[in-house]
């Protein structure tokens, strides 16, 4: 492999960390992603920043947390003088190209990119460009109840987007086997699935109606959850979700996983096909998790594994050991320095994350930090409030603003996260220890100030959209056709 390997970054958007072959998941079927494993290093205790679209990617590209960026929600705009990895490549001599969906919000639709294909389902523009679901309620792209009462076989524009992002992928590659470029090139893949509505293809839905499983809770845990938690809970309107619409909503967001994976599988044919597979490091992984029914809880906004776990796999034969799995804490920041490092370029000022190198080539990890931390807030004081969670070796502590007590486990004993902790007298310090963590740095008062302010500063943005309705160029228009829900 050449001393600067081209990088392949493929990204999902909400896929849950366990629901991969890899993983142990026996149901869920994921050829491709577990062969990228075997033939790779898979990080097994993989967090993400933010278990939310945009403050999450944004800090993949920093390397910095959504505090240090003032990203916390999905209205808020990263700086465009802050520096990403791709800055950092494209500076030291890389091609660097963004194919399908990174979630930017504001006029800068590049970031570092010096190339960008296909563009995002949903567009940029407040007011202006909005998701093309045709009939299908845009509700059950979000978090409501109706987000999981919606569910079954059929098609929707977001799986028509992944097929497009696929097809440009391919065809850049295949270029540059033809082309002779001279450029190393770092793209990034952004694909929309396995993200809800939750409708798949039929036959995916048929595979997995009959084969998932319901999760079971021990007797009284909805009331012994923390209250954080059953308010969450209660705000979505999911405090009584049926057995049936917990296994159709699974069955297709199984679906949508193997539909995805088999997306990955024919970017990673195309890349060896196009001779460049030696050359380049490939690497998967996701923005956030799905909980899919665990806890009692859908989506993502939340620390419980399903939601903040992500996961994480790094493939380059006669590089990197294959088949390695490690359970060291890591993070999606630790990926800007892995890259910079790789392709010998600029570390990014002010980063938090830590190359993955050392871990990657089985060297003595004893210095490893071996802590991660994640961080939530949505819009608004009548939403969820600011929380923060830290996980340090086994220990993961939760802490949620204007609630009494956070939530402590430890992942090595209760790796499903059932037995709360925290009034333990034996973990008294423990849990202080691990409060001061949390409590470092992070202001849940200065965050909610300048959210409202964003909020309303993008009200003001969104009726001038609606009012001029300006051009978008990076909005994908989804064709006719592309959404077909129910299917029998």
């Amino acid at each position: 492999m050449a001393d600067r390997p081209n990088i392949l970054l493929i990204m999902s958007d909400q896929h849950n960390p366990h629901v991969l072959g890899c993983a142990g998941d026996e149901v869920v079927r994921t050829p491709n992603l577990d062969r990228l494993a075997a033939d790779g290093v898979h990080f097994t205790a993989n967090y993400c920043p933010a278990p939310l679209c945009v403050p999450s990617r944004m800090a993949f590209l920093t390397g910095r947390y959504p505090s240090d960026n003032r990203v916390w929600t999905n209205h808020c705009v990263l700086n465009t003088l802050t520096p990403t990895f791709a800055h950092s490549l494209a500076a030291a001599g890389y091609e660097t190209i963004l194919c399908g969906r990174m979630h930017f919000r504001g006029a800068d639709q590049r970031h570092g990119f010096t190339a960008r294909h296909v563009g995002e389902a949903g567009g940029s523009i407040p007011g202006v460009s909005k998701i093309d679901l045709g009939h299908i309620p845009v509700s059950t792209t979000g978090q409501c109840r109706e987000a999981v009462d919606v569910f079954g076989p059929g098609r929707t524009s977001y799986q028509v987007f992944d097929e497009h992002i696929t097809e440009a992928a391919r065809r850049l590659l295949l270029e540059r086997k033809s082309g002779g470029a001279q450029k190393p090139f770092a793209m990034v893949v952004g694909f929309v699935l396995p993200h809800c509505p939750y409708i798949c293809p039929k036959d995916l839905y048929a595979e997995y109606h009959g084969r998932v499983t319901i999760p079971e809770f021990p007797d009284g845990y909805f009331s012994r959850q923390h209250p954080a938690i059953q308010d969450w809970r209660r705000r979505r309107g999911i405090l009584d979700v049926p057995e049936e619409t917990t296994r159709g909503a699974k069955a297709a967001y199984y679906g949508l996983v193997t539909h995805m994976d088999a997306l990955i599988g024919s970017i990673l044919e195309t890349l060896a096909d196009a001779g460049l597979g030696d050359d380049t490091v490939v690497v998967y992984t996701s923005d956030h998790g799905e909980m899919v029914g665990e806890h009692g809880m859908w989506w993502k906004s939340n620390f419980y594994e399903g939601s903040a776990g992500v996961p994480l796999i790094v493939s380059a034969p006669g590089r990197f050991a294959a088949g390695a799995s490690i359970s060291k804490v890591t993070s999606l920041l630790d990926i800007a320095p892995t890259l910079i490092e790789l392709a010998g370029a600029e570390p990014l000022p002010q980063a938090r994350g830590h190359s993955l190198l050392p871990l990657l080539r089985g060297e003595d990890a004893a210095d490893w930090p071996d802590v991660a931390f994640c961080e939530h807030y949505t819009s608004s004081r009548r939403s969820d409030p600011p929380c923060r969670m830290v996980r340090k070796g086994p220990w993961k502590l939760n802490c949620y603003y204007g609630y009494d007590t956070p939530e402590l486990f430890n992942l090595e004993e209760d790796p499903e996260e059932m037995n709360d902790l925290v009034a333990d007298p034996s973990l008294t310090a423990r849990r202080e220890e691990l409060l001061g963590l949390v409590m470092d740095g992070w202001h849940p008062e200065t965050i909610i100030t300048h959210v409202e302010r964003v909020v309303r500063d993008t009200q003001v943005v969104a009726a001038w959209g609606r009012s001029v309705k300006p051009p978008d160029p990076d909005h994908w228009i989804a064709p006719p056709g592309s959404n077909v829900f129910p299917q029998d």
